[in-house]
C-alpha cells in the first residue's frame, strides 16, 4: 500500500496543487490531510473549495478551531481567514475530527500530539532563543516523544503542526512521520517561548508512505512551485504579519528582525 501525507497547507493553493500532481504521479492510493488548511493571507476560500472537491480524509488542526472562532478584522492570519470564508466553507472546516485511523488501523493521525493540537510531537521548544544563534527549538528526544504519546501506539503515527519534515522510528518499531508544511516553509512564534522554524528553502513539503514486506517506510518529499506568486499574494495584505509571510514564502526563512 502507498499513501501520502500533507499538512499545514495554510491556504497556499498553488503549492497544494503542485504537491497533488506529484502525489498522483507517485501512485498514492490515499491522501491524508493533517490539518491547518486555510489560515493565512493567501487563498483560504479557494483552497477549501479545492479540497472539498477531493474528499481526502482530513483532521482538524489548531487553525481550523482558531479561524472559526476569530473575529474578522482582528488583524491576524486567522481573522483574515474568518473574513474570507462563507457559511459553506465554515461548515466544511468545522466538521473534521481531531484524529483518524487509516490503512486498516495501521496508521493513526493527529495534528500536534494526542489530545493537544498546540504541541509538536517531534520538536521541543526551549527558552534558549538568541538572534542569529539558537532558534529556540530542537528535535525532541526519544524520551520526550514517548512521554507525549503516552500509551498510543500503531505501526505508523502521522502528525503535523510544527512545519518540520521529520521521520523517527522508535525502538519498538513505531514509525512517526511529520510531512512538513505544504504551504508555509518558515514562521516565528513567541509561545511558549520565542522560536523560529525554517525549512531553509521555499519548497512545499509532503511525505510518501509505503507498506512493503519489511513494513512501513517513509520518504520525505519537497516540491517546487511558483512560490514568488504566493509571496506576492501575501504582500497584497497590508499588514506587518502578512509581510512576514511574504518573506517566508519567498525564502523558506524568517526575517532577520522578525522579533524586532
Amino acid at each position: 500500500m502507498r499513501l501520502a501525507l500533507v499538512s499545514d497547507i495554510h491556504g497556499n493553493l498553488p503549492a497544494l496543487q503542485a504537491v497533488a500532481a506529484e502525489i498522483e504521479a507517485a501512485g498514492a492510493e490515499l491522501v491524508l490531510n493533517l490539518g491547518d488548511i486555510a489560515s493565512g493571507p493567501l487563498w483560504p476560500r479557494q483552497t477549501v473549495a479545492w479540497l472539498a472537491d477531493r474528499g481526502w480524509p482530513t483532521i482538524a488542526g489548531n487553525h481550523e478551531r482558531q479561524a472559526l472562532a476569530a473575529t474578522p478584522g482582528d488583524g491576524d492570519d486567522d481573522a483574515f481567514t474568518a473574513a474570507e470564508l462563507g457559511a459553506a466553507e465554515r461548515a466544511w472546516l468545522g466538521a473534521f475530527p481531531a484524529g483518524l485511523s487509516a490503512a486498516e488501523g495501521e496508521l493513526l493521525a493527529f495534528h500536534g500530539v494526542p489530545g493537544n493540537d498546540l504541541v509538536g510531537l517531534l520538536e521541543t521548544v526551549t527558552p534558549d532563543f538568541t538572534p542569529a544563534g539558537d532558534p529556540g527549538v530542537r528535535a525532541a528526544t526519544a524520551a520526550e516523544v514517548l512521554q507525549r504519546l503516552g500509551a498510543l501506539r500503531a505501526p505508523v503515527l502521522a502528525c503535523g503542526h510544527t512545519h518540520t519534515a521529520r521521520a523517527l522510528r522508535l525502538a519498538d518499531g513505531t514509525l512517526i512521520v511529520n510531512p512538513g508544511s505544504v504551504g508555509r516553509p518558515a514562521y516565528a512564534h513567541d509561545r511558549p517561548h520565542r522560536h523560529l522554524v525554517e525549512a531553509g528553502s521555499p519548497h512545499a513539503r509532503w511525505a510518501l508512505l509505503e507498506r512493503g514486506p519489511g513494513g512501513w517506510q517513509a520518504q520525505l518529499r519537497q516540491t517546487a512551485y511558483d512560490w514568488d506568486s504566493a509571496a506576492r499574494q501575501a504582500a497584497t495584505v497590508r499588514a506587518a504579519w502578512a509581510q512576514d509571510w511574504a518573506h517566508e514564502l519567498a525564502t523558506g526563512r524568517t526575517r532577520p528582525d522578525v522579533f524586532g
